[in-house]
């Protein structure tokens, strides 16, 4: 079927054709089988050859679009660009004399457009016009010069790093329709300015900077003030992120400065003073002070009127990789600079902390649950589908989940209160496990002696009394299992422990040790144990000797026949009655007992009815971030949006490597605010087998 109009495109997923990622193409007729048939451009927009995409390896540009993104190189930087539509569509938009910000010599420079141009030779028929623009450097300091300086070079459309609010700017887009037939060498303007006169030229250059400089002034307090997110390329050619916090003229200073809490810590940053004088208050190591000049809006935002305060567009975060095809999590030594920062992680939205934190603990790092794409009856459509392309593997790809993509996901739930109303994550985790995926329960466990159970989480029941005032996981989860006489039935791929609290007030205890390492050998049934005395196979287990203050009250008893007998002679313990064990058949005797061990990788916490997690990303100790999906706002409860916020936290990694005594009698109060959170606030510890681990 043949296509009334041209119609151009970009290519998402490199396919069967050999196309890659990032050609651009133009589409002369549509198959049934839903495959464009046309032409795809190489260099300089002259059609390369001729053959077949399928339209969903595609999206769709007009001919401007595909002008502006040939000039980007190389072609997977065109999806990047193409990937913040918001702001690809500003700069598709733009106008004469309209103020933008580009990176030009390692600075960022308020530029005005002069023109746009095509770049190459003049096309022929069927060929694509390369389009790029023509910018002028506007001055900023207070006394304008007419200095001459050096031409600037062409710019393409991913050089334009912002765009000024349409308030600021005039609103004639220029176009590729017209062409005044100016020409350079390989070089064609399609839209010029009027020429002006040489009496005039002198005084309208400089009325024409002086408005620029208005323009930029207002476009700075539009969009840096006090609480603006902002950027600052660093000595060393990094970009550091963080919140303005102080805008001023700082003592011994004579231009406007501001002070940045950074995302990160710097060992150059202090605490917020500069010199003698506090400006402002914040972490050791965050606080930068660098001229206000130096400053630029947040690229991960586009300042544009009634479009900034919107979430970002779900196409924006989807358009760049084959969502379908399953992702691995983020290797260790990538996640600092993949994940950590603001706008990171999944976005929350209306009552959704308790889902967000849930899916991050459970995606991020660990690969125990990416069984439920593969188990699940719903894996090729559905809310698996969902969430496998929409959450998890954007998350694990972009970094980024936007809020759009996780309500999409909450109104598939099945029960309307879960797109609206604040739940708590057992009671997602079983909804989406049990009623949803339909998939098998992690657990099996086997009460007294009976028939095995199966659930998804344990909940630990026990009594205060019963343990350390500050107990560790390990010493609740044995606990609670021996004094309920409950053992796993099989090891799980994954353990979800919860917590023994009442509601989201009562706590239990005020502090748990969240174990990294957590030991189920000996409540396992049907597994070889050790004597808890001479470390031989042990054959009995006795119940009553839990709490013996002889016998170190708080562990697992377990004996070998001959220990046994001599624990049971003493006068104390005659009336205990020990039970034996079940064993695997023909159990070595004198080989040492294999343990059984589980590995931490996330914590989900919680605060006055707010949900955050931490996520153990890598094998290293020190390898921990902290994420909560409403750490900030932007704009009001009407029309803003939360700003998720990634932490790395190496400190826990440091804090739960001491001894279980060490870290009791640790005083909180002097440790950071994420070693605070973790060991006051949990609420589910999450543990996987190594096979699990990425």
């Amino acid at each position: 079927m043949e296509l009334n109009e041209q119609r151009y495109f970009i290519v998402l997923r490199r396919n069967k054709k050999g196309l890659s990622r990032g050609t651009i193409g133009r589409a002369d007729a549509e198959t049934t089988e839903g495959e464009l048939i046309g032409m795809v451009y190489g260099g300089g927009g002259s059609t390369r050859s001729s053959g077949t995409v399928k339209k969903h390896d595609t999206y769709p540009l007009s001919r401007h679009q595909a002008g502006l993104l040939m000039l980007v190189c190389p072609a997977s930087r065109r999806l990047e660009l193409l990937g913040n539509l918001q702001l690809f569509s500003a700069i598709c938009e733009l106008a004469r004399d309209d103020l933008v910000m580009v990176k030009h010599k390692k600075s960022f420079q308020p530029c005005l457009v002069k023109n746009l141009v095509q770049i190459g030779k003049k096309d022929k028929p069927g060929d694509l016009k390369v389009l790029g623009f023509e910018l002028e450097l506007v001055e900023t300091e207070n006394e304008i010069s007419l200095k001459k300086t050096s031409p600037l070079p062409f710019f393409s459309a991913a050089d334009i790093l912002q765009v000024a609010p349409s308030d600021l700017n005039t609103r004639i887009p220029l176009r590729d329709a017209i062409d005044l037939g100016l020409k350079r060498k390989a070089v064609s303007l399609l839209n010029s300015l009027p020429a002006l006169n040489s009496r005039n030229a002198k005084k309208g250059s400089v009325l024409l900077k002086k408005d620029a400089s208005e323009s930029i002034q207002a476009l700075s307090h539009y969009s840096l003030e006090v609480g603006s997110m902002a950027e600052v390329l660093s000595l060393n050619g990094l970009t550091v992120y963080g919140v303005i916090r102080w805008i001023g003229v700082p003592e011994g200073k004579k231009n406007c400065w501001a002070g940045l809490e950074l995302d990160t810590e710097a060992t150059t940053c202090s605490d917020g003073t500069l010199g003698t004088k506090r400006y402002f208050t914040c972490e050791v190591n965050k606080a930068l002070f660098v001229p206000l000049t130096n400053c630029k809006p947040d690229s991960r935002f586009l300042l544009i009127p009634d479009e900034m305060l919107k979430p970002l567009n779900i196409s924006s975060a989807t358009l760049m990789e084959d969502l379908d095809e399953d992702v691995p999590p983020v290797a260790e030594q990538d996640v600092l600079s993949h994940l950590v920062g603001r706008m990171k992680g999944i976005q929350g939205h209306f009552n959704s902390c308790y889902l967000d934190a849930t899916l991050f603990s459970l995606f991020t790092s660990s690969i125990a649950f990416d069984r439920i794409f593969n188990r699940s009856a719903d894996s090729e459509k559905g809310v698996s589908h969902i969430l496998r392309r929409d959450i998890v593997n954007c998350l694990r790809r972009s970094g980024f989940v936007p809020a759009e993509n996780v309500m999409k996901f909450r109104e598939q739930l099945g029960c309307k209160s879960f797109a609206s109303e604040e739940k708590d994550p057992e009671e997602f985790i079983t909804l989406l496990l049990q009623h949803v995926l339909h998939i098998e329960p992690l657990l099996k466990i086997r009460s007294q002696g009976e028939f095995p159970q199966e659930a998804f989480m344990h909940q630990i029941i026990v009594e205060k009394n019963q343990v350390a005032a500050v107990p560790s996981v390990q010493q609740l989860l044995e606990m609670s299992f021996v004094t309920s006489d409950l053992k796993f039935e099989e090891i799980p791929s994954c353990l979800i422990v919860q917590m023994p609290r009442f509601g989201k007030k009562f706590k239990m205890f005020p502090k748990i040790i969240p174990s990294t390492d957590l030991d189920i050998t000996d409540i396992l049934h049907c597994s070889p144990r050790e004597c808890f005395l001479c470390g031989h196979l042990a054959e009995y287990e006795c119940v009553q000797c839990l709490m013996d203050r002889k016998l170190q009250p708080g562990k697992i008893k377990q004996y070998c026949s001959t220990c046994n007998t001599q624990v049971h002679n003493h006068p104390s313990r005659q009336e205990h009655t020990p039970q034996k064990l079940t064993l695997p058949d023909c159990p070595p005797e004198d080989a040492p007992v294999q343990r059984h061990q589980m590995q931490l990788f996330a914590v989900l916490c919680i605060n006055t009815s707010h949900y955050v997690s931490f996520v153990k990303y890598g094998p290293d100790p020190r390898s921990w971030i902290f994420f909560d999906s409403m750490a900030d706002r932007c704009g009001d409860d009407n029309k803003g949006y939360s700003v998720p916020v990634i932490r790395s936290c190496p400190e826990v990694g440091d804090f739960l490597s001491q001894s279980e005594e060490e870290i009791s009698s640790a005083d909180l109060s002097q440790c950071s605010e994420a070693v605070r959170r973790l060991m006051a606030d949990s609420y589910m510890c999450l543990y996987q087998t190594t096979d699990c681990q990425q």
